[in-house]
């Protein structure tokens, strides 16, 4: 029953919504900075940001790592908290040089699981952000989880309102073909639906998903 509940909602909202064309970046580079600038701020903050860092000839991993940290946290203004995102880009880094030599290629080789345990270990890395840099970087099947998609899931009775992170990411993976298409997608549907109608004070009307048995009583 789950698992076609969960399908349902993706062939809801993909019909109504299209491909959504996740992540927003060009190079694996902007990819991975972006899904760490983007915590606690909205995506157009973050393109300001990334403006930046290619106005400035240094949005390349390697580049970014020879810049100072001070630096840094200057071009990176627009995305807020980024005396913050400085330090945690350049702990992101100094893991990539010192433990992989600079090399994307490399842990890209990793063993999924393996991989995602070494970005938990790098300070302010995340759950959402390594899931992030996963899928959309480093093309792992890795379903990312975010407020969207709890709220969304809790809604539409997936999932108990206490449920946490990785029981949540496990509902999806579980109940989906490991596909990292599917994932990408998936994830930007919700985001999109989450948006624009299911908000912390849900307007279902008009909602791809407002036939399907929900609550709405609890905000979130």
């Amino acid at each position: 029953m789950t698992r076609e509940k969960i399908q349902q909602i993706y062939e809801l909202l993909f019909e109504r919504f299209g491909q959504q064309f996740w992540w927003p970046g060009e190079t694996k580079d902007e990819i991975i900075v972006g899904a760490i600038l983007t915590q606690n701020t909205n995506w157009q903050n973050v393109e300001k940001a990334i403006a930046n860092l290619k106005r400035t000839s240094v949005m390349s991993l390697d580049k970014l790592h020879a810049l100072p940290q001070d630096e840094l946290a200057e071009l990176i203004r627009p995305a807020g908290y980024y005396n913050i995102k400085a330090k945690r880009l350049k702990n992101f880094l100094n893991w990539l040089f010192e433990q992989h030599n600079g090399s994307v290629e490399e842990i890209m080789s990793m063993h999924t699981d393996n991989l995602r345990e070494e970005l938990l270990s790098i300070n302010g890395i995340g759950r959402e952000t390594a899931d992030s840099i996963l899928l959309y970087a480093l093309n792992k099947p890795v379903f990312v989880v975010d407020a969207y998609t709890y709220r969304i899931a809790t809604r539409h009775h997936l999932i108990e309102p206490e449920c946490d992170y990785e029981q949540l990411r496990s509902l999806f993976e579980d109940n989906l073909e490991s596909d990292i298409k599917v994932f990408n997608e998936y994830h930007a549907l919700l985001v999109h639906t989450g948006k624009e109608y299911c908000r912390p004070k849900a307007r279902c009307s008009g909602c791809p998903l407002e036939m399907m048995p929900h609550t709405v009583e609890t905000e979130f």
